[in-house]
């Protein structure tokens, strides 16, 4: 499976001939293909763009002197890879020169504002999720994901969805960590609609932090070998998405739901590390749903945790399991 949308980098000498030679001619004959010019261009390089009859589309960039004197070219595709590139080193838009990570993010988006204008209308979410958005395996998929399942709220549409992720996205909060978080997304054929929302969690899990007005480190490895889900200063913090009783066989009430759910986090990452706080995000749940969990307020294996619920009206519901460690006060409205 072919992961997000990563530049490869040539350090051999390319012109308009080798270009229609080894990247052309090559796709042509997989796929059918032409060679146009791009809508962009990157000061200091020549640029070509190639689109294939089955809606693969490529970009390549060159130069004959780079900073250093030497050549220096640029491939960003999610087509197959012509022969003459599978050695190259890849690098992320960020990785590249300014002028080549700009280009190739402003080609993409303007591809996307014409096959998806409702969702380059939320131009920050948007931009971020470029790499799997344009993605070989995902492109399809995640762009599904936004547009029918609304980013994982059930009973919120997708304007309103996007449009809440888009505001925060925005902030920059989380620009730094922009390929580990866009690839947790996916970028597989087939779209498993609870794993992304699941991933979606961490998006809600880190503008929570930002509205109390902490700061922190998403995907933070550790030397127990485990990875958790950020670090606030020296508190860890895993986040864990229940699949509402609706979409379960056997915890199928949302009390149950939470518990089960709760047991399931204190194996592996909590047992190496007691004393993290444990979010369980219900987002997933309906109104009806997420007011049994209020109401009983189901006790969890694992102290501390927050056991919360946001909707995209920039709200947070939630209660605590044991003392929480971190001030979320200024986000959050407790209901125990």
């Amino acid at each position: 499976m072919a992961g997000p949308l990563r530049l490869r980098r040539s350090r051999e000498h390319w012109g308009t001939d080798r270009v229609r030679q080894e990247l052309y001619e090559p796709l042509d004959r997989r796929f059918g293909a032409t060679l146009a010019d791009p809508w962009f261009e990157p000061e200091g390089y020549e640029t070509c763009r190639l689109e294939m009859d089955n809606g693969d589309v490529a970009l390549f960039c060159w130069t004959h002197h780079d900073t250093d004197g030497a050549p220096d070219a640029y491939w960003l595709g999610n087509t197959e890879t012509p022969e003459v590139l599978w050695r190259t080193d890849k690098y992320t838009f960020d990785e590249a020169p300014a002028a080549v990570g700009e280009w190739v993010e402003d080609e993409l988006f303007a591809r996307l504002e014409v096959e998806e204008p409702w969702l380059a209308r939320h131009e920050h979410l948007a931009r971020f999720f470029l790499p799997v958005l344009f993605s070989k395996d995902g492109r399809e998929t995640t762009r599904e994901f936004f547009a029918e399942h609304a980013a994982g709220f059930p009973d919120a549409d997708a304007e309103r969805t996007l449009s809440y992720y888009d505001a925060f996205l925005a902030t920059g909060a989380l620009a730094p960590h922009r390929y580990t978080m866009a690839a947790k997304l996916g970028t597989s054929r087939s779209g498993d609609w609870f794993r992304m929302a699941a991933t979606m969690s961490e998006f809600t899990v880190a503008k929570l932090l930002a509205g109390a007005g902490l700061d922190f480190e998403p995907e933070v490895q550790l030397d127990s070998g485990y990875a958790l889900d950020f670090r606030v200063g020296s508190q860890l913090v895993e986040v864990t998405r229940p699949r509402p009783p609706t979409r379960r066989q056997r915890a199928d009430t949302p009390v149950a739901a939470v518990r089960q759910t709760g047991r399931s986090k204190t194996d592996g990452q909590l047992d190496a590390h007691p004393r993290t706080l444990l979010l369980v995000d219900c987002s997933s749940f309906r109104d009806d749903e997420w007011n049994q969990v209020a109401g009983e307020r189901p006790d969890i294996a694992h102290r501390p945790t927050v056991v919360f619920r946001a909707r995209p009206d920039d709200t947070f519901e939630g209660y605590r399991v044991g003392r929480c460690p971190l001030d979320l006060d200024a986000a959050m409205t407790w209901v125990d």
